[in-house]
């Protein structure tokens, strides 16, 4: 099961790189390009923080988010290797493989795509090891996002007590083939780990009956 963990791992991350570098290379910031009709777009932008979007405490939070990657994804990868070994659910060791991948392909981002690209901008598309070397330093990369997908957009109504009338889009937020593998990992790991728990809790159940005796009633 480990093995097929580990191919499993190599291929997302093969994916997830592909297109990063693909997208990097090949759009100028903020440039958007059609995806499924009216569904969807492809929409360059970059990520200095956190998952979809979200940005986290300038420099210092920037190095020490990546440090918390680092570890974080050093702990998974050693739950994950423990589950293998002690032969756990395969839809657990699916899960957990997912999230390792992901985490790990946005790792790669932030700890050295600022050594090995040029800034992105409206105008420039970024250039693969250039001369002058990268736009930011080692733990200072930022994580490559395209995915978007604006369903619906509107405005809140007016009656309502929060935001009335300002514009409301789902879904709001750019993410990454990265960020789809750790929350299908995460989604998949706690539907297993209940239907895990219930089965237990059946089977203990089950169990808890009386062993009919072999002693006559009535003596």
């Amino acid at each position: 099961m480990l093995k097929r963990a580990i191919l499993l791992i190599l291929a997302v991350l093969a994916a997830d790189q592909a297109l990063k570098f693909w997208v990097k290379l090949g759009f100028y910031y903020e440039e958007s390009r059609p995806l499924f009709g009216q569904w969807g777009e492809l929409h360059f932008i970059e990520n200095p923080g956190m998952a979809f979007g979200m940005s986290f405490g300038g420099e210092w939070g920037k190095l020490l988010l990546t440090l918390f990657r680092i570890v974080a994804v050093i702990a998974i990868g050693y739950s994950l290797w423990r589950m293998a070994q002690r032969g756990a659910h395969t839809g657990l060791v699916v899960s957990v493989a997912l999230i390792f991948a992901g985490a790990l392909g946005n790792i790669i981002d932030s700890t050295f795509y600022g050594l090995i690209f040029s800034a992105s901008t409206p105008i420039k598309k970024a250039v693969l090891f250039p001369p002058e070397g990268g736009y930011g330093t080692l733990f200072h990369g930022s994580v490559v996002d395209m995915f978007h997908f604006p369903i619906w957009r509107g405005r809140i109504p007016e009656w309502s007590p929060f935001w009335a009338g300002q514009p409301f889009e789902f879904f709001r937020p750019v993410f990454n083939l990265a960020d789809a593998a750790i929350t299908v990992g995460v989604v998949l790991f706690i539907w297993f780990q209940r239907s895990s728990s219930r089965k237990d809790k059946h089977l203990t159940t089950g169990s808890s009956e009386p062993a009919p005796s072999d002693t006559p009633t009535g003596m």
